[in-house]
């Protein structure tokens, strides 16, 4: 059932499975243990680590107690934590032995509540006295595991029930804890089910899914959910992006799951591959996606469009990812289309691209399998959801024009029940029973949506123009200079200016051309190099019809990728912008100055 690498003497391994008996055991026994420790039906325990077998057993322990499991972002740091184990009211948390310091570190501020701490694995002598000196216990995996029984009697559990609180990260302000109950868990497991009965084939034992998103996060907790449901296999990577496809190659799934940013290295990786494999491979290479992409616009499915060329050429593609792959699935952003479309043509695998959100429990649009002219869109949607445009008039959008556009709205039987102890915000996005969700969408003429923009990060230029960064930041994207921007503008300045993490390569080239032999952090300093960027940038804009106004005036060379641990984005590798302008202040006020025909 559960799987993870084998490590010894720091050697990683193959993987070894512990079978659903065995983890259908340790998750009553654990579950009887919580309840030892005076945690009842209906109260909160804090999960905390990176994905593991221990993470599920424990998630799944609570469900045998009707016991509320809140999950604890690994990339949110202890601040984060010690504020959801307080507002969530947390009476025990679950914790991996290398989180363990930051959680002791908050108890001192942590509420008299939470009294209970279980390692993943060991627990050291001098962790236990800490946590003891202020009230908590801490115990072992194993030693926690001997308080329970696997002859407990389980409680009684009702579809409205709480099943999970989950905080989920935001682009602004504290977390929120979004409230989700045992029924939309439990329909969007079933939706998933008859998506994929209807469109490509339901999942089976002989199926495995390789755990790489956050399980804290709902995309990847549904999937594995789902694999539970089914009897298929889950296997965990080791938690390295640097080791990421070899651990693909070992585990050879047959599901994976990922968000565009990852997408987008796979196809920057591929592409660099073939460019680099001389005139004859190129031309092959071509010749085969072009006859393939052809017949998939013609509406052959995947493995009838090219079987011979998929043999011959894609197959070296599929190996990558373990050799056994059919079924791709891309959330939490929109998946640039491009990538999409090479993906679908190279990957020998069905894709399918979604949209949702934690409020909606996960995937309430998705894509149909093998319909090619629903690429760029994230498909139609769900069986549990009805959807609904609202116009936006500030920005232009008309839900009953045409071509529909305006804010996506939902309601149905995934909705979450609100935010936990915020009912001023649960107020804000739930009017008349349909969630508000900020995301903008375009309906499209077979049904499909399109999300083309978001109505929170707008900004109005002090001429009075609306920009909508998100838009204008995925037309810069396509300029292969680049692999991360960020775009600015304020109602006090009439321009945007961009921070901009250039291609390392890209750099090196341009640096060969003028004989310059500075590293990437001095060539990112160069003005020439700022200068060569930005016209790039605006080229591709222009040729993306952005209007002059979204065009940018002044640029700064990052040379460190946005990242999480300076909190710069999402676990889902979304732009933390409020975080962005405090980290960049200096330098957004000296691209301004530059801007206006000051020196930089």
């Amino acid at each position: 059932m559960l799987g993870r690498r084998e490590v010894t003497d720091k050697k990683v391994g193959r993987y070894v499975w512990l079978t659903y008996q065995e983890v259908y055991d340790s998750a009553i026994r654990i579950g009887a243990a919580i309840r030892s420790r005076g945690v009842n039906p209906g109260d909160r325990c804090g999960i905390y680590g990176s994905n593991c077998p221990q993470w599920l057993t424990a998630m799944e322990a609570c469900n045998s107690q009707a016991i509320t499991y809140v999950p604890l972002y690994d990339t949110l740091g202890a601040n984060a934590v010690e504020f959801i184990i307080n507002h969530a009211e947390v009476s025990i948390a679950f914790v991996q032995d290398n989180k363990l310091p930051s959680v002791l570190s908050c108890l001192p501020n942590c509420s008299t509540n939470f009294k209970t701490i279980v390692s993943f694995e060991n627990v050291s002598s001098t962790q236990k006295e800490e946590a003891e000196g202020l009230g908590v216990s801490c115990f072992s995996w194993e030693e926690f595991s001997q308080l329970g029984n696997a002859d407990c009697e389980l409680p009684p559990k009702r579809k409205t029930d709480i099943c999970t609180i989950m905080y989920t990260s935001g682009t602004t302000g504290e977390p929120k804890g979004v409230i989700i109950s045992n029924r939309a868990i439990l329909a969007e497991v079933l939706s998933v089910e008859q998506l994929l009965f209807l469109t490509d084939r339901v999942c089976t034992e002989e199926d495995s899914y390789f755990s790489f998103l956050p399980l804290a996060h709902i995309y990847d907790q549904i999937m594995e959910s789902y694999c539970i449901y089914k009897g298929s296999s889950v296997g965990f990577w080791r938690g390295d992006i640097r080791f990421l496809l070899e651990d693909l190659e070992e585990l050879r799934p047959t599901m994976f799951c990922g968000v565009p940013r990852v997408y987008d290295r796979i196809y920057s990786g591929i592409v660099n591959k073939v460019s680099s494999g001389g005139v004859l491979k190129k031309t092959l290479f071509q010749y085969a996606y072009n006859y393939k992409l052809a017949n998939l616009e013609n509406g052959l499915p995947q493995e009838k469009a090219a079987p011979l060329l998929d043999k011959l050429v894609f197959d070296k593609i599929k190996e990558v990812l373990g050799g056994r792959l059919r079924l791709l699935l891309s959330g939490a952003a929109p998946l640039p289309r491009h990538v999409e479309e090479f993906l679908r043509v190279t990957s020998c695998s069905t894709l399918s691209q979604g949209y949702g959100l934690t409020e909606s429990c996960g995937g309430c649009f998705t894509s149909i399998s093998n319909v090619f002219p629903m690429i760029g869109t994230v498909g139609v949607p769900v069986t549990t959801i009805e959807a609904r445009l609202e116009s936006v008039p500030a920005m232009g959008y008309d839900a009953l024009s045409s071509v529909p556009r305006g804010e996506i709205c939902l309601r149905g039987t995934t909705l979450f029940s609100g935010y936990h102890k915020r009912e001023d915000l649960t107020e804000e996005v739930l009017i008349d029973g349909w969630f508000h969700t900020g995301d903008i969408g375009e309906w499209q003429a077979d049904g499909s949506m399109k999300i083309i923009d978001r109505k929170k990060n707008i900004y109005k230029l002090s001429q009075g123009e609306y920009v909508a960064v998100e838009n204008i930041e995925s037309k810069y994207l396509q300029c292969p200079l680049i692999t991360s921007i960020w775009v600015y503008g304020n109602s006090f300045e009439s321009f945007l200016v961009g921070v901009v993490v250039p291609d390392s390569k890209a750099m090196e080239h341009w640096a060969a051309e003028y004989h310059l032999t500075d590293d990437f952090k001095s060539l990112c300093q160069n003005s020439k190099a700022r200068k060569y960027i930005l016209d790039e940038l605006n080229s591709t804009g222009q040729k993306q019809h952005l209007r002059g106004f979204e065009l940018l005036k002044a640029v700064h060379l990052e040379p460190n990728p946005f990242d999480m641990e300076r909190v710069l984005i999402t676990p889902t590798f979304k732009l933390k912008r409020p975080q962005l302008l405090k980290y960049c202040k200096d330098c957004i006020d000296k691209l301004y100055s530059e801007g206006k025909g000051a020196r930089p």
